[in-house]
């Protein structure tokens, strides 16, 4: 399994969409860096992630968590992510760490009222879009890291 881990955190740091990628506290089932959103509000920042495997992978689906602040309603304010293909009921043992973050920055790229954890922005977003986009780029302004 842990052969596993540090063969899939190879494949994921030949992959562009996240940067600083790195095993954390010395440990492979624990991994952090930085998403690189390719669209607004969110592009003109870079999100702090950790990604956290369980003892049983790739029976059981690693965990997303965002550390950086972030305005969507995919995410809550723990960090916690909306992410359909990471549920036990969508988990497949086949599946990637790159394809996990990639699924992360899809959900980044393009937030969605109907994979919502807070449902007030998911409401803002349906009701007054431009409202929310203003939001979420003065958000990404204040809390988001500098893109390397």
């Amino acid at each position: 399994m842990a052969a596993r881990i540090a063969k899939e955190l190879e494949e994921a740091r030949l992959w562009g969409g996240a940067r600083e990628l790195r095993p954390l506290d010395g440990s492979v089932l624990r991994w952090g860096g930085l998403l690189l959103p390719n669209n607004p509000p969110y592009n003109a920042g870079a999100f702090r992630f950790e990604l956290t495997f369980s003892p049983h992978h790739p029976l059981s689906p690693p965990r997303a968590r965002l550390c950086t602040s972030i305005y969507h309603p995919g995410v809550d304010a723990e960090g916690h992510v909306c992410q359909p293909l990471t549920s036990p009921q969508h988990w497949a043992p086949s599946t990637r760490a790159t394809q996990v973050l990639q699924d992360l920055l899809l959900l980044l790229d393009g937030p969605d009222p109907q994979r919502a954890l807070r449902q007030d922005l998911a409401r803002e977003l349906r009701e007054r879009p431009e409202r929310f986009h203003r939001r979420a780029e003065e958000h990404t302004r204040r809390h988001a890291e500098p893109r390397p």
